[in-house]
């Protein structure tokens, strides 16, 4: 029989009793690598699944925006500012409860996540930053920039540095126009605060915000109440005492809020700040896909600095399954 057949022939006919192993469809979409720009320019690489679960979450962020239209529609466009006033109730109580009703529901929404479109309004009212930029000449921020040009200082060679490793690879930010914008913001700032002067970890949060409000004016003022009145004192001054302060107290709260993943990491000698440091300066803007992290800011310009040792917790508590299934598979074995 083998002996009239090719080894072509041969081949065919083996394999032919072999089955096809084909992969599943849900192994081949995991497989699939897809590239796209999120909403605010950056690159974003993953499988279909990812996609699909990106676009889950983009549809809640779409129907939260309804409820914030029609809440404009019948409340008026600051109702999170501007309590009613109801009628049969004396003006004080009524003040009273209607900021009471407002500020339940305007937290409720904040944790739901802001629409992007409204982000820059709602950020820059609820954060202090209108308030803040009120207190000075409307012409500050312009003659800030002016005074300060072509002035050369330990922070502004530090930021000249920094600039080009800033998001390298997005559409607008690593681009002459993107650096000098972000480079205006910075070094102004250096100059208001010389205390803070520039930390590095700066240049990815002003370059986040540049994208969120659109104008740098209104960008270099959220900088501003960001570093002068949300976040923890001292954070990003020379010594960096403020971000030892926060590490000092992270620690302690995984060691009681996930005391597995903690005594796992003090076995394996892990410092927890070698990770923890990044993302507290940063403010997970390099952590996290950009739409995640400003989820995170939306509760941050609201309910303050507490949301960072909040988000730090659960990343470390996502991991707290396979720190079980590592000591279970040990114990099996032993």
């Amino acid at each position: 029989m083998y002996g009239t057949q090719s080894k072509r022939d041969l081949a065919l006919e083996f394999q032919s009793q072999i089955p096809i192993l084909r992969p599943s469809i849900h192994a081949r979409r995991a497989n699939l690598t897809v590239k796209f720009q999120d909403l605010y320019g950056f690159t974003v690489e993953g499988n279909v699944d990812d996609v699909n679960v990106l676009n889950e979450v983009r549809e809640k962020v779409r129907q939260q925006g309804r409820v914030w239209w029609a809440l404009e529609a019948s409340k008026g466009a600051n109702w999170y500012l501007q309590p009613s006033i109801s009628e049969g109730q004396s003006l004080k109580a009524s003040l009273k409860l209607s900021a009471m009703a407002n500020a339940i529901t305007l937290k409720r929404l904040i944790r739901k996540g802001i629409p992007p479109v409204l982000r820059p309004k709602i950020w820059f009212s609820l954060s202090g930053a209108a308030k803040k930029k009120s207190t000075v000449p409307d012409s500050y921020y312009n003659d800030l920039t002016k005074a300060v040009e072509g002035k050369v200082t330990p922070a502004t060679r530090q930021i000249d540095h920094d600039l080009p490793r800033t998001f390298p690879g997005h559409s607008w930010l690593d681009t002459p126009e993107g650096h000098a914008t972000l480079r205006r913001v910075l070094v102004g700032y250096s100059f208001r605060d010389s205390d803070v002067g520039y930390c590095q970890g700066l240049n990815y949060v002003a370059a986040l915000l540049l994208l969120v409000m659109k104008t740098e004016e209104d960008a270099f003022w959220m900088l501003a109440v960001l570093l002068e009145n949300v976040l923890v004192s001292d954070c990003y001054t020379t010594n960096l005492s403020g971000c030892h302060v926060e590490q000092r107290v992270f620690k302690d709260l995984l060691a009681k809020k996930c005391p597995r993943i903690a005594t796992h990491l003090e076995a394996l000698e892990f410092d927890v700040s070698l990770v923890a440091t990044e993302w507290f300066l940063c403010l997970f803007s390099k952590s996290l896909p950009s739409e995640t992290t400003l989820r995170v800011w939306d509760v941050l310009f609201y309910e303050g600095a507490k949301v960072l040792f909040h988000v730090a917790l659960a990343i470390f508590k996502s991991y707290n399954s396979n720190i079980r299934h590592y000591y279970g598979s040990r114990l099996l074995k032993l």
